[in-house]
Parts: C-alpha cells; structure tokens; sequence
C-alpha cells in the first residue's frame, strides 16, 4: 500500500496537471468562441469527447453497481452543467469575476467537508481568489451572477459525483458514461448555435479541443480523487486562477498587479497545506452487481 504522502503528491499533481490542461484549452479555443459562440464551442468538445470515451473505454452495463451507475449519469448531468452555465457567465461578466463566483462550488465543498485545521486551506485560498481575481472591480450583472453561482453548485456537485464515481467504478469506466450524458445534453443546448458552421476543419478542431479539454482533466481529476479528500480537492483547484494568471502574463502579456501576485502566494501555500492532509486511504473496488 502506498505511503499517504506519495498518494498524496500523485493526486495533486494529477489535478494541477487538470488545471493546466483545462487553461491551454481555453487559450486555445478563443477563436472558436468567435465562430460558434461559446454553446457551440463547448457543444463541440463535450460531444467529441464522449464519443472518444465510448470507443475507446467500451463501458459495459454489468462493470457498474446500479448506484455506480446512477451516479455516473448524474455526474453527466453536473459536467454539462457546470460548463454551460460558466460559459453563459463569462458572456455577462469579467472573466475573474466569473471564476470568483464559481470557485465557491469547490470551496464550499473543501469548508464542509473539512475538520479541525483542515479547515485553514480553503479560506486561505478562498482569500487568494479573491486577490487574484479583484471582484469588487467593475459593475456586477444579476443574471451573470446568477449563472455563475449555477456553475459553483454544477462543480461543487461534479466533484462530490466524481469521487463517488472513482471510488465504486473501476478505472475511468464511469467517466466513458458520463461524458456521452454530457454530450447528448450539449447538443441540445449548443448544437443551434455549432451546426450552421459545421465543416471538416472544425470537426477536427473539435478533436483536439475534446482531449484536452475536458477528457484529459476529468480524467485526471477523477484519478486524483481518489487520493485526495474533496477537502484537498476543493482547494487545489483554487489554483486555477493563478495558472490562468500565469498564462496571461507569458502568453497575452497581460501584467498583473500587486494584489494578484500576493493572491497567488496565498494560493499556493494553501495547496501545500492541502497536499500535506489530504491523502486518502485507497480503495478497494467490489465487484459489481449483474444487471438483471
């Protein structure tokens, strides 16, 4: 059995490997948003993704118990939730202040679920998102407020799902169910918006959008969750926007201020602190029930 520290590390470099990857992603997909719009770009990837994972994973009814199952379908659900809604935000809001609100999904996960001094890291982090993102600048929007608390209760529910799926379902076997949910539901919210400027070019942009971002990440984070508590989790996830400054800097030369910088720090002490207690004892896995 492996040390709880070494469990540890590998989950947390597991999900800010995610984070990276869901960052270029992004970067990445700025011109599509100006073609498709970002329905349609989402649309994109969330379908190609989960006919990728249904090719390559083959996920059979008997591998899952029925509430493995179950909770696979709605993990689904909360995976095109949380996108579409924090597109719909960002379209109505400064992109920080976005992330901001929706870092309160994770966060309050990491609040709750923690105990005793663990409880030290998601408000230290929750502080450095605040420094890094600066929401008091700039006028707020109701309705993209609004979305953007929808996409924090869509993550805070992704991440409580994911585990749960991690934990009863072998491998990423769960996964390869949820994200054709996802898909199916992206297509009848983003399909209006991508079919008109469908061609070849932008099936194979899709291609490569769908494995970086989302099936690499929610590969990775569902492997990761099964080291980490939904504690640690939370919290290393706040690490987002300070990879998202990062990026800015060195890629759009965007420079940021004093008080960003002094959010990063917070940030990544409280990701230290989170890799330090949050191990989790790994799990063996039943076998499943046969369908009847």
């Amino acid at each position: 059995m492996a040390h709880p520290s070494s469990s540890t590390r590998a989950g947390a470099s597991m999900a800010v490997t995610a984070i990276v990857c869901v960052q270029l992603g992004l970067a990445a997909s700025v011109g599509l948003f100006d073609r498709v719009g970002p329905a349609g770009a989402a649309c994109l990837r969330l379908t190609w993704a989960g006919l990728l994972l249904l090719v390559l994973v083959r996920p059979r009814r008997a591998q899952f118990s029925r509430s493995g199952f179950r909770a696979s379908l709605f993990l689904g659900i909360a995976i095109a939730g949380v996108t579409f809604f924090f597109m719909a935000a960002v379209a109505r809001l400064p992109l920080g202040t976005a992330s901001a609100l929706e870092f309160l999904g994770p966060l309050g996960v990491a609040v709750a679920r923690g105990n005793g001094a663990t409880k030290l890291w998601p408000g230290l982090a929750a502080l450095g998102v605040l420094l890094l993102t600066e929401p008091w600048r700039g006028g707020a929007d109701p309705i993209g407020i609004a979305l953007a608390l929808a996409a924090a209760v869509c993550w805070a529910s992704y991440i409580l799902l994911n585990q749960r799926v991690g934990d009863e379902v072998a491998g990423i076997t769960g996964l390869a169910v949820s994200m054709p949910v996802a898909g199916v539901i992206s297509l009848a919210v983003g399909g209006p918006s991508l079919f008109p400027e469908l061609d070849l070019q932008l099936l194979v942009l899709g291609v490569g959008l769908a494995v970086l971002v989302p099936l690499v990440p929610f590969a990775l984070e569902m492997l990761a969750l099964r080291r980490l508590t939904t504690t640690a989790f939370g919290t290393l996830m706040s690490v987002e926007p300070a990879v998202a400054l990062v990026i800015g800097f060195v890629a759009l030369g965007q420079t940021p201020g004093a008080l960003p910088v002094l959010g990063v720090l917070f940030v990544v002490a409280a990701g230290v602190g989170a890799e330090r207690t949050g191990a989790r004892e790994p799990l063996t896995h039943a076998a499943p029930a046969t369908s009847g």
